[in-house]
């Protein structure tokens, strides 16, 4: 069942499921999802309760994973608009005009991200391939010398260095149990600085798979800056 509690200004939703268990459980997922499971016979009302007490940490856990939910505003992919890659912005500039070659490319040139082609209705194509090739290149470049350290800092030597690109709505990164990290190719927008915390942060998640204090401070150990990447994430790409 679905409920709802008001924390001052926050109102928190939640799923209540009743199960044959002896504690009441309060889960927040990724996606800002608050799910509760409960023993058979307790009331709403106690778990109302137990929510308004958990409410500060809920909204923790939600401000924190907000982080890694994509929201740079759609594009238009037309002349004069403004695109992110490692942080800045590029000005784009289609170029079809006097094309000698039929070959189309996409190329940066000092502050501008020029596109050429004689089909304006391929920029978007175009733009979003360049986007997919600079991450592949650039994420294997950082990503590979963090995991060396990572794993032979904390004697995982039977872990291999995986990575992969897929788009995800609402995250920027995940690392399974054996290792393969995967990002979110819209990350390669962001400063270097950005890159790293997301791939320290899924690399911590072998060592603890929780977000716990432990995990906090793993984290803070590998990255003591992580804060401030985390908040520049969070303002550029908001």
């Amino acid at each position: 069942m679905k409920g709802t509690i008001q924390f001052g200004s926050k109102q928190i939703d939640f799923r209540l499921e009743y199960s044959d268990r002896k504690t009441l459980g309060i889960t927040v997922t990724p996606n800002l999802f608050v799910y509760v499971k409960a023993p058979i016979d307790t009331s709403i009302e106690r778990v109302k309760e137990k929510l308004l007490k958990k409410a500060p940490w809920i909204i923790r856990q939600q401000g924190y994973f907000l982080i890694f939910h994509p929201k740079t505003p759609a594009r238009r992919f037309v002349g004069g608009e403004t695109h992110l890659y490692l942080g800045r912005q590029y000005r784009l500039k289609v170029k079809s005009e006097k094309l000698k070659v039929k070959s189309e490319e996409v190329k940066l040139h000092g502050r501008s991200l020029e596109i050429y082609t004689q089909d304006r209705n391929k920029v978007k194509e175009l733009v979003e391939e360049w986007y997919l090739l600079k991450a592949k290149d650039k994420f294997h470049q950082i990503a590979k010398p963090l995991f060396e350290e990572f794993v032979k800092n904390h004697n995982l030597s039977l872990i291999t260095f995986h990575l992969s690109l897929k788009k995800m709505p609402t995250r920027w990164g995940s690392c399974t149990p054996k290792g393969k990290i995967i990002l979110n190719p819209e990350l390669i927008k962001a400063p270097k600085g950005c890159i790293e915390y997301v791939i320290i942060h899924e690399l911590c998640h072998l060592v603890h798979h929780n977000h716990t204090q432990k995990f906090i401070d793993l984290q803070t150990k590998e990255m003591q800056d992580w804060e401030k990447w985390k908040m520049k994430l969070e303002k550029l790409l908001a």
